[in-house]
């Protein structure tokens, strides 16, 4: 299957410095997916994004079946003989159906999941079942009593009342989760048509940035926390990803380095350098080899972010340079590239849902005029609600924020202070993937 293209100048802004809407606007409606298809396994295809849509070719149940341990009967029957002794003729269990002849008025012994016998819609529950005098408890018996009140068609799973046979079980760009792939299962599917996984490459820019392991810091360099933590967060995109290690403070060389990735990956994905600094090259080296859209946003943390891209009609790559900070790697990441990443691999776009709880805190004097995404707890008051709690300090270098919180929280571009109970939106990081503290 040939290989889908982006769309052309997909990150195409004249803006100097967009807002996060406006940002999200762009990208939402100029990236299209680009990976090929293949087929995967269903035991392999957790967290894959679906090709092509699936149509149950069976329904779910396959049949019609017994929900409880009891006795299968005829309600007509059963209404025409209330309170008076039933035979049994035979018993049906899971795998096993009940091939005998039925008599009118009579009740098959039945197991739960066994196929309901032809002719019979209602099931009783054994323990609601009263066995005539004298009979032994643990022998089947050869008749049973069924009291009143029962409904015709109770304790019965129909054919096809989970799926019907034809229906569209999953849509195309669907992200396959463990209940999806059981009902996969469920209607006979071994394997599906999904998305080649993108290749992305992780870089990170800067002669002070030290790998932790590979030698002892100097006077001015610092370990490079960035990249552990977006190996992790790209496989949660679902991505393969590959470290193309530290990249010096040269301009050759990060231009030489930038062609040859941009010929084996779908994205490159770099920290650093992204700036207007005399030592950030990172931007002149995509300038010279591509385009470079939608540099600098006004969010905080993250303003000096860039998009852009290197070739286009056959073979385009995408370029996305995130702060050098822990902290806006990681907001810049959540926010912009993790809905990229998903949109580029097959998966529609989608934005991580907000939910609204009221402040636990006092924030006095912020400046409106960007957005901000604080780092938030969720927590419960002493009257039971959950409350939104703020981290108290907001550099874009604390990586023990990020370990300290849940959530974010999303302040808009016009808010100013904010007060103890107002309302707030936080963004969970569980919309991402990423487990609870």
């Amino acid at each position: 299957m040939s290989r889908p293209k982006l769309q052309n100048d997909c990150f195409v802004s004249d803006r100097p410095r967009l807002k996060h809407d406006e940002a999200l606007a762009i990208l939402a409606s100029r990236v299209a997916p680009m990976a090929a298809v293949e087929a995967s396994p269903l035991a392999a295809a957790h967290g894959r994004i679906l090709a092509v849509p699936v149509i149950a070719q069976h329904p779910v149940p396959a049949h019609t079946n017994s929900a409880v341990d009891g006795y299968a009967i005829s309600h007509a029957d059963y209404a025409a003989n209330s309170g008076r002794a039933l035979p049994v003729v035979g018993r049906a269990a899971a795998g096993h159906p009940f091939r005998g002849a039925l008599i009118p008025g009579s009740v098959v012994r039945i197991f739960t999941g066994a196929v309901m016998p032809v002719g019979l819609d209602t099931v009783v529950m054994q323990e609601d079942v009263v066995q005539p005098e004298g009979s032994s408890a643990s022998v089947e018996p050869a008749e049973v009593i069924i009291p009143v009140g029962l409904r015709k068609g109770a304790n019965v799973r129909l054919a096809g009342e989970d799926v019907a046979q034809g229906t569209m079980l999953l849509p195309e760009g669907a992200v396959l989760r463990p209940q999806d792939l059981a009902a996969l299962a469920s209607v006979g599917f071994a394997e599906v048509q999904v998305f080649e996984r993108l290749r992305v490459a992780i870089v990170s820019s800067g002669d002070e940035v030290v790998r932790a392991g590979s030698r002892p810091l100097a006077l001015g360099d610092v370990y490079d926390a960035n990249v552990p933590m977006l190996n992790a967060l790209v496989a949660l995109a679902g991505a393969d990803v590959v470290d193309l290690g530290v990249w010096p403070d040269s301009r050759p060389e990060v231009e030489m380095r930038l062609a040859d990735a941009a010929r084996a990956f779908d994205v490159i994905l770099t920290t650093g350098g992204a700036s207007k600094g005399a030592e950030d090259h990172m931007g002149a080296a995509l300038e010279a080899l591509g385009r470079r859209h939608l540099w600098q946003l006004a969010i905080k943390p993250g303003r000096p972010m860039m998009f852009g891209q290197i070739g286009q009609g056959g073979r385009e790559t995408v370029i996305i340079g995130l702060p050098g900070n822990p902290v806006a790697v990681f907001v810049c990441f959540l926010m912009y590239v993790f809905p990229l990443l998903r949109r580029l691999a097959g998966a529609p776009w989608s934005e991580p849902r907000r939910f609204i709880l009221p402040a636990a805190f006092d924030f006095k004097g912020r400046k409106p005029g960007r957005r901000e995404f604080w780092r938030g707890m969720i927590e419960t008051s002493p009257d039971g609600r959950m409350t939104a709690q703020k981290f108290k300090r907001d550099g874009s270098g604390l990586i023990s924020s990020l370990r300290a919180a849940d959530a974010l929280i999303d302040i808009p571009e016009d808010t100013a202070d904010v007060h103890r109970g107002d309302p707030v939106a936080l963004i969970p990081f569980s919309e991402f993937g990423i487990i609870a503290r």
